[in-house]
């Protein structure tokens, strides 16, 4: 049966699913029929026999069907206003229920939302964007919200609805291209995806909500509905985060990867979840001595080779360890027990998997159209179109949203060369000028700048930290004076350098002392962090343990002698999981790490080592409380490069206040050497990392006697024994 309501193109576009605005047509709706206004209702449900429109607790009218595919409708001969109703359905097998129809609720965003989204100002889109739970006019229900400028129509599917496009279609907001649509009944757990027809494809498109806040576990691709129910308990932390996390804190970085840290044995993947990670970690962590955790990328990605660089959720921490509210136990127990927590953010690419945001509406809404601005062929990636108002509000939230929800301590922001350079990675030919003709990407650099700007605005104590791997100057200089406002910047230069330095055998260590020192050139241009990183340890490149020279016993001294050195040198500390015990093996995503090694003693002994350079490092305010500038560092001798010795004084903000390494490179023992030192005076050895309890030989200095006498440009000396391959620690009494 037709009805004269509608014309037959509108039913048909309503049954093939092409119709883009169905809220101009389902629900109800005043019409005029022959001069005088009427109400008109029309629901549409092609797994319905039957639908009946239930008004008040005691009327009730049957639809017409006038389509085959699944629409009804009637026109009230005497009613003009709308009213409140929901529909009884009765579905092919027999069976009914009664739902409220989600074409009855008008738009639930603000103009204020929409005005500050237009703006690419907006801060807090995760707040409307995506999916909501809430009670609209007494119904508990969905609010769906997704941007898709360039599609005709966005309907929500799921099982709720057989996965048809046609049921759900969204409201259209035009001038922001915002999509929305209230769906009753949708609950916490239910799944669903955006189904989405564009003109610049073939057929429907399935996308993953990209402001979902939790996915279904891989091989699986839906969103899930989420709401939050944790209460946090870690206040003190919060308040107190800006003293704890200032530059003149100690901060010493245990970097992990949380799929293969430890695993459950006998169960595949065995993955911990976050709940047990934390329970297990935390302990170690705070045993250890560590200040800080650094998680590799915990956002939804769909492979797992990929250790999370590649995403596809980027507000939805990872099924694979459990749901949300489990990451927001972890911090929580980890801010409990004084660690912080940071995360590994990637906003320079995005993986090119389908149910992803690479073409989100059939047109490179989020990346870049042409290949030479939007492609990472080095690791098969899309790039970000910095310039794109969708993309600006996207990534920005999407920082505030780790700190806010999640109370995230800092964000190491990935691969930040490669936003800055458009000729990053690419031949001649392969990129495109900026405006000016240069190499610079102007839109990634002001989003750079925006987003330290807002993170340090809403959260002042919360640190931005930059791998960032090129001469880029002012990477962590604030905005306000031309820098890109970054709070640390990974000091890559001293990581290759000394890992160049340090694998070459003693012997010819003598001609490349310059590798060692040459850091301190350029130490306090820029707030550094001294990384031993997951990417020094993987692919071919060796474990720390094992990039080390000679024998096993000068392999583990030349590793103790290396942490010693960092923990010494100038800027905060990082060192990735396996090595505080010198695993033996590359890590892999595809295990955990070898824990078994603890059973040998030279194993323990590193890890003891480790262990009491954190504690020295948070006692000793020499180490850690000047770290950005000369007053803080000082070369005793950098020349006796024929021994491949080096030592320098650590000072605090009180002058007198210091701390003496020794550095001896070579095996060679030195029983009686010469060093100036600041002050005439009886000095204690803090550490050893010859020391018998790190696996050491037990060699080195003891009853150390300052006595006046100007030596290496210092007004006193001593005379100590040095170890091999070792490190010393000396403190004036």
């Amino acid at each position: 049966m037709k009805t004269p309501t509608l014309k037959i193109e509108e039913i048909d576009a309503i049954s093939n699913g092409s119709h883009g605005d169905l809220f101009s047509v389902l629900g109800l709706h005043q019409i005029e029929v022959k001069g005088k206004k009427k109400l008109v209702f029309r629901a549409f449900r092609p797994d319905a026999k039957s639908i009946t429109l239930k008004i008040g607790k005691d009327r009730s009218v049957e639809l017409k069907k006038i389509d085959d595919s699944g629409l009804f409708e009637h026109l009230f001969s005497r009613r003009k206003n709308r009213f409140d109703y929901t529909l009884q359905v009765e579905h092919h097998d027999g069976h009914e229920f009664e739902i409220e129809d989600p074409y009855r609720f008008g738009s639930l965003l603000s103009d204020f939302d929409l005005q500050l989204w237009g703006e690419g100002n907006h801060h807090h889109v995760y707040k409307w964007m995506g999916s909501h739970t809430k009670e609209v006019d007494g119904v508990a229900g969905t609010h769906f919200t997704v941007v898709a400028p360039n599609a005709k129509r966005v309907s929500v599917v799921g099982p709720f609805n057989n996965w048809d496009g046609r049921v759900h279609a969204m409201r259209f907001h035009p001038a922001q291209g915002i999509w929305e649509i209230f769906i009753p009944h949708i609950a916490p757990g239910d799944l669903y995806k955006y189904e989405i027809i564009s003109d610049h494809s073939d057929g429907p498109i399935l996308k993953a909500d990209p402001y979902g806040r939790f996915q279904e576990l891989r091989p699986g691709t839906a969103t899930k509905v989420w709401d939050s129910s944790y209460t946090w308990e870690d206040q003190d932390w919060v308040d107190n985060r800006k003293e704890i996390q200032a530059d003149d804190k100690p901060m010493s970085i245990y970097e992990i990867h949380a799929g293969s840290w430890k695993r459950k044995v006998g169960e595949d993947p065995g993955f911990l979840n976050y709940r047990e990670l934390a329970d297990e970690l935390v302990p170690y962590i705070s045993d250890l001595g560590f200040t800080h955790i650094e998680l590799m990328p915990i956002a939804e990605h769909p492979y797992d080779p990929s250790w999370g660089y590649q995403i596809t959720g980027y507000f939805a921490p990872t099924s694979r360890f459990g749901n949300p509210d489990d990451l927001r136990y972890f911090v929580d127990k980890c801010h409990q027990a004084g660690i912080g927590v940071l995360v590994d953010w990637v906003p320079a690419h995005f993986t090119k998997d389908e149910h992803g945001l690479r073409r989100f509406d059939g047109t490179a809404l989020y990346e870049h159209e042409d290949p030479k601005l939007g492609e990472h062929k080095d690791w098969g990636t899309n790039i970000f179109n910095f310039g794109r108002t969708e993309v600006m509000n996207f990534l920005v939230s999407n920082a505030i949203y780790w700190l806010d929800e999640f109370h995230i301590d800092g964000l190491r922001v990935d691969a930040v060369a490669s936003m800055l350079y458009l000729d990053y990675s690419r031949d001649d030919g392969d990129w495109i000028p900026n405006q000016y003709g240069g190499r610079e990407n102007l839109e990634a650099i002001h989003f750079l700048r925006k987003f330290n700007d807002v993170v340090h605005e809403y959260y002042p104590g919360v640190l931005t930290m930059a791998e960032e791997s090129t001469s880029w100057q002012g990477v962590s200089r604030p905005t306000s004076s031309g820098g890109l406002g970054f709070d640390l910047k990974w000091n890559m230069g001293w990581m290759n350098d000394t890992l160049t330095y340090i694998q070459k055998d003693p012997i010819y260590r003598r001609y490349h002392q310059d590798q060692l020192t040459f850091s301190l050139i350029y130490a306090f241009t820029e707030r550094f962090l001294l990384p031993l990183s997951h990417d020094e340890v993987v692919h071919m490149k060796q474990s720390l343990l094992a990039k080390m020279p000679g024998d096993d016993w000068q392999k583990f001294a030349n590793l103790r002698l290396l942490y010693t050195y960092m923990y010494g040198h100038p800027g905060k500390k990082l060192l990735f999981m396996g090595s505080e015990f010198a695993q033996w093996s590359e890590w892999t995503e595809e295990h955990s790490i070898d824990w078994h090694l603890l059973e040998w003693e030279n194993h323990k002994g590193v890890q003891n080592l480790v262990k009491d350079l954190n504690g020295v490092y948070a006692d000793q305010p020499a180490m850690h409380e000047v770290d950005f500038n000369w007053e803080g560092f000082e070369w005793i001798d950098i020349s006796d490069a024929d021994n491949s010795l080096v030592s320098f004084i650590r000072r605090g903000k009180d002058p007198d206040d210091f701390l003496v390494f020794i550095l001896n490179f070579t095996p060679a023992v030195h029983s009686e050497y010469k060093i100036g030192v600041p002050k005439a005076c009886e000095y204690e050895v803090v550490l050893n990392s010859d020391s018998s309890f790190y696996g050491g030989s037990n060699a080195g200095p003891s009853n150390i006697h300052g006595v006046a006498g100007d030596w290496h440009s210092q007004p006193a000396h001593i005379t100590v024994s040095i170890p091999p391959l070792a490190g010393v620690i000396l403190k004036p009494i």
